[in-house]
């Protein structure tokens, strides 16, 4: 029977009223691309903007379990597994933002790479700031160029994994716990970053459903 929600005046779009209870893996996974593919077009198609602006706000107020209902077991690379991604960085970021710049600066000194010119925050970033940057990237998910927003937080991910690791290694002989957990966190960005850059390449290729 339809999966019951409490608070189904605030649902971000009319995609998501297709959601269905259901443990069959196969058709979790039909609802998970249905849902992310007509969600996406709904967005786009509406010119006002109100629609990416209450999807970018919609995890702050309502938390993320409804969107992981829809799109957490999603493959990786694929269109409701790349959302979940973006959303997953953007609740972190909301979450802490200040763990977030802190990791962020180390990283943007660390990395030899172009990804903290791609993420595009500003030098050095306040939490403030990175949190205004996920949501302009997000925006740039509903409204803009989806490959390109992709790209930014993937490059973003890569700048974090680069700061958690350094700072890893900071607290490697004094605090091994925390030291432990900054080398998991740094971890799963690593892998939010390939995954967000082939979807990114799936996308522009028309290959990502």
């Amino acid at each position: 029977m339809p999966a019951q929600f409490h608070r189904p005046e605030r649902r971000p779009a009319a995609a998501f009223d297709n959601l269905v209870g259901s443990h069959d893996p196969a058709e979790e996974t039909r609802i998970a691309h249905a849902t992310a593919s007509a969600l996406l077009a709904r967005v786009r198609a509406d010119d006002s903007g109100v629609s990416a602006e209450r999807l970018i706000a919609y995890t702050g107020k309502h938390g993320i379990d409804e969107i992981a209902e829809l799109w957490s077991k999603a493959p990786a690379r694929s269109l409701p597994g790349a959302l979940w991604r973006l959303y997953l960085v953007q609740a972190a970021i909301h979450g802490d933002p200040a763990t977030t710049a802190l990791l962020y600066e180390r990283g943007r000194v660390e990395l030899r790479s172009a990804d903290a010119l791609v993420a595009g925050a500003p030098v050095p970033a306040s939490p403030e700031e990175l949190v205004t940057l996920i949501d302009t990237i997000m925006r740039g998910a509903f409204r803009g160029d989806f490959a390109v927003a992709l790209d930014r937080a993937a490059s973003f991910c890569r700048v974090q994994a680069s700061g958690a690791t350094h700072t890893a290694d900071d607290y490697e002989i004094t605090e091994p716990d925390r030291a432990s957990d900054l080398t998991r966190r740094a971890a799963r960005l690593s892998a939010y970053a390939d995954d967000l850059s082939a979807s990114a390449k799936s996308w522009s290729s028309g290959t990502l459903t």
